[in-house]
């Protein structure tokens, strides 16, 4: 396999204390790889590199071979979707954010496929023009969920999405995240959550801001 993402001495210090430093890795194209870690060590700092919702103070980070930092970064986030823990929804309802990876694109929003995503992740079709400020936290987090793979991408970036939710849910969630595994999505996580640490095929530990340990 090739590598989807390759990085090179990476560091991040946006002030005195260093957050990461010296981080040497290669992500594989299709890999589940998950991050684990005491809170504070950098893991979901190193997310928010590969995301380009940070920048490296050092090193540097290769997405298919290019440089990061050489890329667009709207066209880079259409191909790398970043899911935050706390989901941020945005507009009056439901549709207002479905619609919004149409919109980016140019393209004309795709009711049917919407309904269809909802009920990928057991919420109702008619849950579309539901507004936001009704939704429980992990309705919120399945239409957040939903709307970044509306469009499938390549690397999925996954920020403890199933803290705080309930076991249900997080079958849902975990269903769905192994569907687009096999459809080839290359799947990154930061988690404490036991299944999701068992499903990984590469375990990496970051502690005080370095890489600790890679298990294949």
């Amino acid at each position: 396999m090739t590598a989807i993402f390759e990085i090179h001495s990476l560091g991040y210090q946006p002030e005195s204390r260093p957050i990461l430093a010296d981080i040497n890795l290669d992500i594989e194209t299709g890999s589940n790889l998950t991050i684990v870690g005491p809170s504070g060590s950098g893991k979901s700092t190193l997310l928010r590199l590969l995301a380009t919702l940070l920048t490296p103070t050092s090193g540097e980070i290769l997405f298919e071979g290019k440089p990061q930092s050489a890329l667009q970064k709207p066209q880079f986030r259409q191909q790398v979707s970043y899911c935050f823990q706390q989901p941020t929804l945005f507009g009056e309802t439901v549709q207002d954010n479905l619609q919004f990876p149409f919109e980016i694109r140019g393209k004309a929003f795709d009711q049917e496929l919407a309904e269809q995503s909802l009920t990928e992740v057991d919420l109702a079709k008619e849950m579309l023009t539901q507004p936001i400020t009704e939704l429980s936290g992990g309705e919120k987090q399945r239409v957040a969920l939903i709307r970044n793979l509306m469009f499938t991408p390549k690397v999925l970036l996954l920020d403890e999405i199933s803290a705080g939710l309930d076991a249900d849910t997080k079958a849902v969630v975990h269903r769905l995240i192994e569907q687009y595994r096999a459809k080839g999505v290359t799947v990154l996580s930061v988690t404490h959550d036991e299944t999701e640490i068992a499903a990984a095929d590469q375990l990496i530990t970051i502690r005080d801001g370095r890489l600790e340990a890679n298990h294949e």
